[in-house]
C-alpha cells in the first residue's frame, strides 16, 4: 500500500468513526440548563475502551449465553435492516435513548442513511412481538478488518434489562465469526452504567478511556469518498 493509499484510509477510517460516534451524540437545547454541548466544549466526553480476543470466547462461554437466552420468553427474529428499515431504527434509537444516560441526539433518517452506506457496517433489528424492538450496529475495522466493533446498541424501554441485548449481542459474534475475525471492540459512555454491565457480561474488559471534544463529533464529508 502506497503512502496516500495508507493516507486515504486513514481519513476515511476517521470519518467513519467520526460519523459512527455522532450518531449518538446529544446536543440538548434546554434554557437556563448546561447542555451536553457546552459540556463537551469545556470538558470533553469520556468513553470506556473495551474489547474481547477472540480466543477468549470458548465454547463453554458461548454456550452459557445461548442457555441464558433460552431460558428467557422473548422469542426474537433478528434481520439484517434494509433501507427500508431506517425509518424503523430511528424510531428505536430515539425510544431507547431517552432512558440513557448516554448522550445522544434524535436523529434523522438522513443520519441513520449515513452510517447505513458506509460498506463495512451491518445493521441488525430483533423483532419482538410483531415489532421491531431493538437493533445492533457492527462494523470491521484494523488490518484486513479482523476487528470486529460493536458501534452501536438500541433496545426500546419495554424491551430492556431482558436479554434482548444479549441476544442481538450473540447475533452480532455470529456475524464476526464469519469474517474471521481476531478481536471484539465497543465503547461505552463512561456515565452508562447499565451498557457498561451488559457488554462486561459478555465478557468484554476496559482496555482504555478516551476524551473525545468537539471536533471528534464533527463530519468531515470530504473523507465520504475516499
Amino acid at each position: 500500500m502506497t503512502k496516500k493509499e495508507k493516507k486515504d484510509k486513514k481519513g476515511y477510517f476517521n470519518y467513519k468513526k467520526t460519523l459512527l460516534r455522532n450518531f449518538f451524540f446529544r446536543r440538548d437545547i434546554i434554557e437556563g440548563k448546561e447542555t451536553t454541548e457546552t459540556r463537551v466544549i469545556e470538558e470533553g466526553l469520556t468513553y470506556i475502551q473495551m474489547k474481547l480476543p477472540v480466543e477468549k470466547i470458548t465454547k463453554e462461554f458461548e454456550q452459557s449465553l445461548k442457555e441464558k437466552i433460552s431460558r428467557n420468553i422473548l422469542r426474537a427474529k433478528i434481520r439484517e435492516a434494509t433501507i427500508e428499515d431506517l425509518e424503523s431504527v430511528r424510531y428505536i434509537h430515539n425510544r431507547a435513548w431517552l432512558t440513557s444516560k448516554t448522550p445522544f441526539s434524535p436523529i434523522t433518517l438522513e443520519g441513520i442513511k449515513g452510517v447505513f452506506e458506509i460498506p463495512s457496517t451491518k445493521i441488525f433489528i430483533a423483532r419482538v412481538y410483531g415489532q421491531d424492538g431493538g437493533f445492533i450496529i457492527t462494523d470491521l475495522e484494523g488490518e484486513d478488518n479482523k476487528i470486529g466493533v460493536i458501534a452501536g446498541l438500541g433496545i426500546l424501554p419495554r424491551f430492556q434489562r431482558r436479554y434482548l441485548g444479549t441476544i442481538l449481542g450473540m447475533h452480532g459474534w455470529e456475524y464476526f465469526k464469519k469474517k474471521n475475525i481476531k478481536e471484539l471492540r465497543c465503547e461505552v459512555y463512561v456515565d452508562n452504567m447499565a451498557s457498561h454491565k451488559l457488554i462486561k457480561g459478555l465478557g468484554f474488559e476496559e482496555f482504555d478511556r478516551i476524551t473525545y471534544g468537539t471536533e471528534d463529533f464533527e463530519v468531515d464529508n470530504k473523507k465520504k469518498d475516499n
